[in-house]
């Protein structure tokens, strides 16, 4: 299912490139690598999922709900295929991600996430309007797609001469994580895919520890909105629980420490849930070679400031 969906994304995903520093690798004591999803169309992973569940599904019109980046994601590869696209979005998200996925043509429908329920608003609305939902991490389309991340995360290693180790994925409920799992248990097993996830907002380390399903407390508060889910998602779940090793779990501050690093020493941006790997990455004890996924770079200029005052 992934080889399909790289199948249907050639020449419409960017081949994003796979980076590295001397500063960072003496920084972490060993060998860092970044795959720079962050440059991906719309600026995160996201793009991947939408476009190969949109051209594999071909519905007459999308519905989609999403904090930001999904959302792009979705409106872009809509409006390249040309059907409707509504986007429910978090009244809270970051206002460069609500502009920009209404410049993409996309209605936005914003709702509060700390007492509203975003899957019952977005089965209500596709049911009136009959449009197909596309959901942001819990769809086969949608994992195949964001796994397609992990086949290039495997040739590019390889390609480096890299072979083992471990890569670290921002995870929120768990679509890219157990996509790039998936993909690199067929064509390069001996990574270990660890989900790295924001302090506080720790569902999936704490699933892995329970060996259940776990939710999170809140829904808001983090500057990692990109980021933030109720729980895993139930396909997503399995995979993580079967393929991944522990959880990584990093401060607010590491992950705004890691978006300064990453623009001074790599000349990428990232949105402060798209540096929580390469945070875990720096910041957390580890041996062996590590590939951090970059995963977005939609961030507000207040909050990029923010990060590089550090």
């Amino acid at each position: 299912m992934i080889d399909a969906a790289a199948a249907r994304l050639a020449g419409r995903a960017q081949y994003t490139p796979m980076l590295s520093s001397p500063f960072l690798d003496d920084l972490a004591g060993r060998r860092v690598l970044v795959k720079a999803e962050c440059l991906q169309h719309t600026g995160s992973f996201k793009f991947r999922g939408a476009w190969n569940a949109l051209s594999a599904l071909k519905p007459a019109g999308v519905i989609a709900f999403s904090s930001g980046n999904h959302a792009q994601g979705v409106a872009l590869s809509a409006r390249m295929i040309g059907v409707p696209a509504v986007i429910i979005m978090p009244s809270d998200a970051p206002a460069i991600k609500i502009d920009n996925t209404r410049a993409l043509g996309a209605e936005v429908v914003l709702y509060d996430r700390a007492t509203e329920d975003r899957d019952e608003i977005g089965d209500r609305l596709a049911a009136a309007r009959g449009l197909t939902l596309i959901k942001p991490f819990d769809m086969a389309e949608v994992i195949a797609g964001q796994g397609t991340t992990g086949l290039e995360i495997a040739q590019q290693a390889a390609d480096l001469g890299v072979t083992s180790g471990q890569v670290y994925v921002p995870c929120g409920g768990g679509g890219l994580t157990s996509g790039v799992a998936l993909a690199l248990e067929a064509r390069a097993p001996d990574f270990v895919v660890h989900p790295c996830e924001p302090e506080g907002f720790d569902d999936v380390a704490r699933s892995q520890a329970a060996g259940s399903i776990q939710r999170n407390s809140r829904m808001s508060g983090s500057i990692c909105d990109a980021i933030i889910t109720p729980q895993p998602g139930y396909l997503t779940w399995p995979i993580i629980e079967r393929l991944c090793g522990a959880g990584q779990v990093v401060t607010e501050e590491q992950a705004l420490k890691a978006m300064a690093l990453a623009h001074d020493r790599l000349k990428i941006v990232l949105e402060p849930g798209g540096a929580v790997a390469l945070a875990a990455a720096l910041f957390l004890p580890g041996e062996g070679p590590v590939i951090a996924v970059a995963s977005g770079g939609n961030v507000d200029r207040a909050m990029m400031a923010r990060a590089l005052a550090l």
